[in-house]
């Protein structure tokens, strides 16, 4: 703590005043930003108040304290102090990094401000970029609704279990809650096996099994052409070219018959894509089949779906495992099943 120049600016000058002090070479931005009544109190640096005066303000001396010892949450909602209070006090404390993005949720209070918030998540949080998460995947290609608030390139490498996944986080959805199902997947053994995965998105399950479990082929079918995209380049990234083949296109085209394994790595709508995976499937062969049920009726729901598709004597569910909560009482759950 030391004793320093503030200068006093009043609240309903503040959004625009602060950041003018801080670009100028004013203001500190490594000390706190204290609150009185109607007022902020903004820490200066020697030498500058008669550069405040002439903007109308008023320097008075105060306390400075640092930030630094402070944790980032605390760091963000003082460097943000000017900003109205229903605004700070919204502000998300936690966040998702990709590489060097942060991915933040942002509220609707917060959207005439998304610049200045941008810019303070990325200087206390060391982010090249940062974006919002402005609303939920969407569409049948499961595209996210991300927007970039600071920075200019959303293109990351996540490094997950030995695996590089690149991707761009505003046009691809990187679901972190399935880390655990990604890790199983690259302890499978699968060797000599021919592999289809079916919803190979940027390689998240096809990449674990080409790396790590021996198979001799898997073919990866992606219709988004923007996963597709950094599909092809993970294939290469991961050094899988000679496993791996990708096919731009609707998995329901596929001329493919005798698949050891088939991954179904899609929710919700799963059941519409099963009698391809029969066609495509060995007698023996296993299929691992991702989907959302109510959490008290999952068994059931899976029965009832392999049974209309290979008959009650067709199919053996070997495992069923809850990959992570989707909504209130539905979870994402996923199930391997031998075809008999």
């Amino acid at each position: 703590m030391r004793t320093l120049k503030l200068a006093k600016v009043p609240n309903d000058k503040a959004s625009s005043m602060i950041p003018l002090l801080i670009s100028n070479g004013i203001a500190d931005p490594g000390a706190k930003i204290s609150k009185g009544k109607g007022v902020r109190y903004v820490p200066i640096y020697d030498g500058r108040e008669n550069d405040v005066t002439k903007m109308g303000l008023t320097v008075v001396n105060g306390q400075a304290f640092t930030r630094s010892a402070e944790s980032p949450q605390n760091r963000i909602k003082e460097r943000l102090a000017y900003l109205p209070d229903h605004v700070t006090n919204e502000l998300p404390m936690r966040w998702e990094f990709v590489g060097d993005i942060v991915i933040l949720k942002l509220q609707e209070s917060a959207e005439r401000y998304r610049k200045e918030i941008g810019e303070a998540y990325a200087g206390e949080l060391n982010a090249r970029t940062v974006c919002a998460d402005v609303g939920a995947v969407s569409g049948e290609l499961r595209k996210p609704n991300i927007e970039m608030i600071f920075g200019d390139n959303a293109e990351s490498v996540r490094l997950e279990n030995g695996i590089r996944y690149k991707f761009d986080v505003t046009k691809i959805m990187f679901a972190s809650g399935n880390t655990d199902e990604r890790n199983r997947m690259s302890h499978l053994d699968c060797k000599n096996e021919v592999v289809i995965d079916m919803f190979a998105g940027i390689g998240y399950f096809t990449l674990p099994i080409a790396k790590f479990t021996g198979p001799a082929r898997v073919i990866a079918c992606e219709k988004n052409p923007d996963s597709f995209y950094y599909l092809q380049e993970n294939i290469h990234m991961n050094g899988v070219e000679n496993i791996v083949t990708p096919i731009l296109g609707d998995n329901r085209d596929l001329d493919i018959k005798g698949a050891d394994r088939i991954i179904m790595g899609y929710v919700q709508r799963t059941s519409e894509f099963l009698r391809k995976a029969k066609e495509m499937i060995r007698p023996g062969g296993t299929i691992h089949y991702h989907d959302t049920f109510y959490v008290n009726e999952y068994q059931e729901r899976l029965n009832s779906i392999f049974g209309e598709t290979f008959g009650p004597n067709g199919y053996e569910i070997v495992n069923i495992r809850e990959v992570k909560s989707f909504a209130p009482s539905v979870s994402h759950y996923v199930a391997d099943v031998i075809v008999l």
